[in-house]
């Protein structure tokens, strides 16, 4: 775990203004200083998973944070809400077609700034 003097530092790296706004809030709270951590990590370290391998994880009614992207390889089957630094657009059709919901990290911080109740995928 990055100290926060440590995420301070590559944040200055950052140009994605989304990017960088989305960190500035993770790092202020607790429940989300893990995401913060790996999104303030270079690009190719961050997290990319598909709605395959986020259905094997994953049960039904959960709340899964991927810090990173969304891609759509393979199906999902369960109703989950999905929150991500970014979707594909057929992986945004697809959970929504499942009856699940998408949200950003950004939105999810603001709403749920504890970070209860959900299981961050690695």
């Amino acid at each position: 775990m990055k100290s926060k003097t440590k995420v301070n530092k590559q944040l200055r790296k950052k140009r994605n203004p989304y990017l960088v706004d989305t960190l500035i809030h993770a790092k202020k709270n607790e429940g989300w200083f893990a995401i913060s951590n790996i999104l303030a990590s270079p690009r190719k370290n961050r997290v990319e998973k598909n709605l395959g391998e986020i259905n094997k994880e994953s049960k039904d009614g959960e709340i899964v944070v991927v810090p990173g992207k969304v891609l759509s390889m393979g199906e999902l089957n369960k109703k989950i809400k999905v929150i991500a630094f970014g979707f594909s657009k057929s992986a945004e059709e697809k959970i929504l077609k499942a009856g699940g919901k998408i949200s950003t990290i950004l939105d999810e911080i603001k709403k749920n700034p504890d970070a209860k109740g959900i299981k961050i995928l690695q």
